[in-house]
Order: structure tokens, then C-alpha cells, then sequence
């Protein structure tokens, strides 16, 4: 076939979106700042801040950077804290002034941090006091000039904050001791900023708006370069699909996944502000007791995550007990959703669980399974709006329908390139613009795209080729495992076998009855040949199961 592309035909979306609704992200802020002035733009541990609200702390944030701190337009912020009410406040602030935003896992090693401030050439960071005393051991070897410090407790009123803040420090001891002398206090630039003078800036589509750093799991962290444009396009893309099921009314959206990851970045901090959406921010989804607890007390419509969070949370009673009745879609990405999770998340809710697929690269979302999908399909969806798809062989040819290659994403959302980098640009960005992403897929008549793996995980068992996704998928339908995950490891005789690594449901499960089920449902070679019970498997900061690290340490036994 010489080309294999197809365009959405999801119900009532358009194969094409308008690229020119807005110019900036900041023009996107302040027309739903004004059409939903009175609404509840986000909540975080009982604490409200309406979109009116936000429009006033995010430009006295704006005029500290820009007329208190004096930062040159296009200088780089970095932001460096979990889901708390500051966020959307320094990252609207920011994007309203015309910089550029570096968002930073809280939880990046002093290494990580350093590299990522130094890469980028940020000279400014907002960061929560917890996190403080990894900036001190880095700061000096980067281009920052100016510390923001945040607390917990800043945002949520007088005498609540106050305690939370005390309680964190001294009751929790979640606020290692830290020293940044030149550091200014969170509430003290809004202060500082309220009496500034906010200037006008002229911020166009192709003006640079993060640079968005990948994860850094397959080796060096780099920083893609998102414009406005690639936002704008995909907030754009994804409201076109979603809008059919959710139509107008006004919606709460759990955000559960880190604000500072893109694929909620996206999705909910800027797909959902744009039609007047709630965003109920989740702190810490790692504790499920707590996020089970604060989800009961609102109406929530759209629940976006991973695999792992929806695991876990169907393997908490509470959450099974809660009433799904205002539930209109639940989005899955960042990882493959297993079957077993999936047929039970649409037992216990009543909804299915929609797959999407995307990266950071495409800002995120290149694919998305209908809405009105009724079952789970094991595919990621189809194209979304004005977005092409080829599935192409190691010599940049696109294969057939049904055979095996690299997907490869072409759209508006597709970033500008790697920051620095113009050598690795070239190497994921074809001479006609398609995205090489490093996954293999397949592509059936109807356009459904399925992931097959990631070139790198593949196992090669005696010259046939085994998909870790597929054989976790037959694991995780086992009715005692919880979490599993499949690598490849030395064989004498085969050159690679799977091990699986597995975490038990039922603490009675044994590696031979788990080998007898996958016997029963994968060809010989695919079975796993070893197996290892473990109490939890090491994940990345949104719940991303980290193959790699399990399958270096399980070669270094070998």
C-alpha cells in the first residue's frame, strides 16, 4: 500500500480542527478566565480557587517574573512541584508573560535536576519546600538566579494552611532541612507581584511554550520544544473528540497523574480550563485510602490515568463502593491498559475505560479509541483529528495492513524538535515530517492501531520474536496476580527466555500454576520460563512499570 494514514471518523468529530482559535495559550487563559468567571477552576485538599480567582493570582505571579524579578521575554521557569494549587497559578503566570516552562519531577535525583536546569538555561524556579534540599545541592552549577519556595499549606487558608504546614514539617517530617538563602517565599511574590506592573506581551503560535523534558529511562533527559501551536492544536484535537459524549454541561475532572507530566498537562490543565471544567488535584495518588476518600466527596465525570492507578484503585473496596452514576468517560494512556483491568473497571463502573496513546513528543495525544467504544479493544484507538498515521519498515517504507512496523505520527501536536539537539531531532523526524516513535504497531482494515511493543523491549526467543505487552496480558488475567511485568533474559539454548516479575493478588499463588495458565494461552516460546514473586516493581513518577530496570538487574544475575 503506498500510503496508510486515515483520519478520524469517530462520531460527530472533525477530520480537521481549527488552528487558528487562539494564538497563545495565554489568549486560551484569559477567554475562559472570562466566560467562567464564577466556576470552580480547581480543588486541592478542600480548597477551591475559582477561575476569576485564578486570573488574579496568575497575573500577580506574571508581574513578579516580569517587572518585580525583571526576566527578558522567553526566559526559561522552571516548576517543580506536585498537584497543589500553585501550580496552575505559576504556570498561567508564566505562560501569560511569554516564558517558557520547565516543568521538574519533584522527585529527580540532585543529577537529574542539575541537568535538566543546566540543558534548559532556566533562570527561575518555583519550588515546594519539600523538595528544597535537592535544589541546594545543584543550585550553584546552574544558570537559576532566582528561588521561589512554596509550602504545602500556601493556598489553603488561615488557620487550615498553617497547620498542614506545620504538620508536614515538624509532625510528618516531610521537609528534609534545607538551606537557600536568596529564596523568596511563595505568598511574598504575589504580594510583590500584585503591586507590579504587568506589561502586554505579544506572544504568538510559534513562540516556544515548554520545553517539555522526556523521562530520561532510555537514556539522556531531553528537552522537546513545544510551541504554542503544538499545544494549541492538541487541546484542540482532543476537545473535538471528547465533546461529542461530554457536550456542555460543566464537569469535574479527577486529575490524578502530576500536572507536570504532559499527558495531563494537556488533557486536564488545558483541554478541560477550556470548557470551564473543575480539576480535583489529587497530591499523592499513591495513597489510595486518601485519593478514595477525597474523590467520594465530589461528582466527578472524567477520571484520567495509568494502568497502575486503575488497579489499584479496583482493588480497593471504598473506591468499588462509590457511586459512578455522574461518571461520562475514564482515559487511559501512558502505558498499555490491560485487558483484565479494563473488563473489570467496566464491571465495577458501568463505563469502559478508553484507551489513547501518545508522547511527549506529540504533546501528547496522537490516538484515541472512540468514546463510544462499548468494549475493550487491546488497540489504541484510531487517528484523532488532522493527525496522519504510517506504519513503516526499517527502511522508512510503509507496510501493508495487518504487518508489523514502526508507528509514526504526523499532525499540528508533533513538536519542533529535541532543544539543542538538532542531531537527535533528525533522528525521530522523517525528511516529510512523520515522528518515528520507537513503537511497533500494527494497523487493521479499520484503522484501529495496536501497539505491539517498544523496538527496545522486544525478547528474541530462538529467532521468533516475543511482545512483553501480550504476555503480561495473559499474566494479568490471572485472577491472583495484582502487577506483572515481562523481560528478556540470557538463555544458553534460545539466546533470550521471559522471566516475569509478579506481584501477588492472592498469596497463595504459585510460579507453576501461573507457567500452567500461560501455557493454556501462549505458544511455547512465549511462555515464561522463570518467574519471580515481588512485593511491589519500581515505576516512574506517573506509574509507568520500568521494564528496563527490571531486565538490567535480572542480566546482571544471569
Amino acid at each position: 500500500m503506498e500510503k496508510i494514514w486515515l483520519k478520524s471518523y469517530q462520531k460527530g468529530v472533525p477530520a480537521e480542527i481549527d488552528l487558528q482559535e487562539f494564538q497563545s495559550l495565554g489568549e486560551l487563559f484569559e477567554k475562559s478566565v472570562a466566560q467562567y468567571r464564577d466556576r470552580v477552576a480547581y480543588i486541592n485538599m478542600g480548597a477551591e480557587v475559582s477561575y476569576g480567582e485564578l486570573d488574579k493570582l496568575s497575573r500577580d505571579f506574571a508581574a513578579y517574573l516580569q517587572s518585580v524579578l525583571k526576566l527578558p521575554r522567553g526566559a526559561r521557569v522552571a516548576i517543580m512541584m506536585p498537584n497543589v494549587l500553585q501550580y496552575p497559578i505559576c504556570i498561567f503566570g508564566a505562560l501569560r508573560a511569554g516564558y517558557v516552562v520547565v516543568n521538574c519531577n519533584p522527585l529527580y535525583t540532585p543529577r537529574e535536576l542539575e541537568h535538566q536546569l543546566k540543558d534548559s538555561g532556566a533562570e527561575a524556579i518555583v519550588i515546594l519546600e519539600n523538595f528544597a534540599v535537592t535544589l541546594e545541592q545543584v543550585l550553584a552549577k546552574t544558570p537559576v538566579k532566582h528561588v521561589v519556595l512554596a509550602r504545602l499549606g500556601d493556598m489553603l487558608g488561615f488557620p487550615k494552611g498553617a497547620v498542614v504546614n506545620f504538620v508536614v514539617k515538624y509532625v510528618k517530617k516531610m521537609v528534609p532541612a534545607w538551606s537557600l538563602p536568596r529564596a523568596v517565599n511563595f505568598r511574598t511574590a504575589l504580594a510583590r507581584g500584585a503591586s507590579a506592573e504587568l506589561k502586554s506581551v505579544s506572544v504568538t503560535q510559534e513562540d516556544l511554550a515548554f520545553l517539555q523534558y522526556t523521562g530520561g529511562t532510555t537514556g539522556v533527559s531531553k528537552g522537546a520544544m513545544l510551541l504554542h501551536r503544538n499545544i494549541l492544536a492538541n487541546l484542540a484535537q482532543a476537545h473535538a473528540w471528547i465533546q461529542p459524549e461530554l457536550g456542555g454541561e460543566q464537569h469535574m475532572v479527577v486529575t490524578a497523574l502530576p500536572l507536570y507530566h504532559i499527558f495531563a498537562l494537556t488533557a486536564n490543565c488545558f483541554t478541560f480550563f477550556k470548557i470551564g471544567a473543575s480539576n480535583l488535584l489529587i497530591t499523592n495518588p499513591r495513597d489510595i485510602p486518601g485519593f478514595v476518600a477525597e474523590v467520594a466527596k465530589y461528582p466527578f465525570t472524567v477520571l484520567i490515568g495509568v494502568n497502575t492507578l486503575f488497579n489499584a484503585l479496583l482493588n480497593n473496596d471504598a473506591f468499588c463502593a462509590l457511586d459512578f452514576s455522574k461518571l461520562k468517560v475514564t482515559l487511559g494512556g501512558g502505558m498499555a491498559v490491560q485487558r483484565a483491568v479494563a473488563e473489570k473497571w467496566k464491571q465495577v463502573t458501568r463505563k469502559p475505560l478508553i484507551e489513547a496513546y501518545g508522547l511527549t513528543e506529540t504533546s501528547p495525544a496522537a490516538t484515541i479509541n472512540p468514546l463510544d467504544i462499548p468494549e475493550y479493544t487491546g488497540a489504541i484507538g484510531v487517528p484523532i483529528s488532522s493527525t496522519e498515521v504510517a506504519i513503516r519498515n526499517d527502511a522508512g517504507a510503509d507496510v501493508p495492513i495487518g504487518e508489523r512496523g514502526e508507528l509514526c505520527i504526523r499532525g499540528p501536536q508533533v513538536m519542533k524538535g529535541y532543544y539543542n539537539r538538532p542531531e537527535e531531532t533528525a533522528k525521530v523526524i522523517t525528511a516529510d515530517g512523520f515522528l518515528m516513535t520507537g513503537d511497533i504497531a500494527v494497523m487493521d482494515e479499520r484503522g484501529f492501531v495496536r501497539i505491539v511493543d517498544r523496538k527496545k523491549d522486544m525478547i528474541l526467543v530462538s529467532g521468533f520474536n516475543v511482545y512483553p505487552n501480550e504476555v503480561e496480558d495473559v499474566v494479568a488475567q490471572h485472577p491472583g496476580v495484582l502487577e506483572v511485568a515481562a523481560v528478556g533474559v540470557p538463555h544458553e539454548k534460545s539466546g533470550e527466555a521471559v522471566k516475569i516479575f509478579v506481584v501477588k493478588k492472592d498469596p497463595a499463588l504459585t510460579a507453576e500454576a501461573l507457567i500452567a495458565h500461560c501455557r493454556e494461552n501462549l505458544t511455547g516460546y512465549k511462555v515464561p520460563g522463570q518467574v519471580e514473586f515481588r512485593a511491589d516493581l519500581p515505576k516512574t513518577n506517573v506509574g509507568k512499570i520500568l521494564r528496563r530496570e527490571l531486565r538490567d538487574e535480572a542480566q546482571k544475575k544471569a
